[in-house]
């Protein structure tokens, strides 16, 4: 293994999952929790592999609806629904996520663990001889997954603490799946279909793709801020 190209396979994930983890300032998740949601998105790349595969014999389409189906249905729709069912089944009944920031904490984190490994098998296996696609990917795939992440833990927190009807948390808990399916379609739709039209488009939504889940970040952090922040203060006084 070239061991050049595997750090600089993983060294885009660690760097935003230090990022997430500082952010966590006033109630921080603990590290052994945070370290099996990692493993456990690094791990859902094996059903994610094979449910695609299975996906991608139904695209028996042409023109412009084969990258559509690929984008959506093959991979945005497999990678969100199992990096989404690490956490349900890790993370989302745990004592531990105890505010809204903990979704967006935790789905990251399983995020991030799916794209280190995905990352490592694009740039030190399947591209080797091309240094150029780690930097692509490290500076716009990765990322990606993570504020795909951002996105799915908002619904789900929206989700998780919902005070409304039945039928408006069901809708949160829906568009914690369909949000990052939409999300993560569109980027890859942009990349898969070649068309320059389009291609022209894609720095702009990598951009708003930034702007939109920063501020759902900010909002979050703001209201751990305003449940813990206080509390911290008064306890270190």
């Amino acid at each position: 293994m070239n061991m050049k190209l595997f750090i600089t396979a993983i060294a885009p994930s660690i760097a935003l999952l230090i990022g997430i983890y500082l952010t966590d300032r006033y109630d921080k998740e603990p590290p052994e929790l945070l370290l099996k949601v990692f493993i456990l998105g690094c791990l859902s790349v094996i059903p994610t592999i094979v449910v695609e595969k299975i996906l991608d014999k139904f695209n028996v389409f042409s023109g412009i609806m084969w990258p559509f189906y690929t984008a959506f249905i093959v991979a945005g729709f497999t990678e969100e629904y199992f990096k989404r069912l690490v956490v349900l089944k890790s993370a989302f009944k745990s004592p531990h996520f105890n505010e809204k920031l903990d979704g967006i904490v935790y789905c990251t984190f399983a995020s991030l663990g799916f794209a280190t490994i995905e990352n490592i098998m694009y740039v030190v296996f399947k591209f080797s001889s091309n240094p150029t696609v780690g930097i692509g990917r490290g500076l716009f795939s990765v990322p990606s997954h993570m504020l795909y992440g951002v996105t799915m833990g908002y619904y789900l927190s929206l989700a998780k603490y919902c005070v409304m009807e039945e039928g408006v948390c069901k809708k949160y808990l829906r568009k914690s799946l369909t949000m990052p399916i939409i999300l993560h379609g569109i980027f890859d739709f942009i990349l898969m279909s070649n068309m320059p039209i389009l291609m022209g488009l894609f720095l702009p939504y990598v951009i708003y793709l930034w702007k939109i889940n920063l501020s759902k970040l900010n909002k979050y952090t703001q209201d751990s801020k305003d449940r813990f922040g206080f509390i911290n203060k008064i306890q270190k006084e």
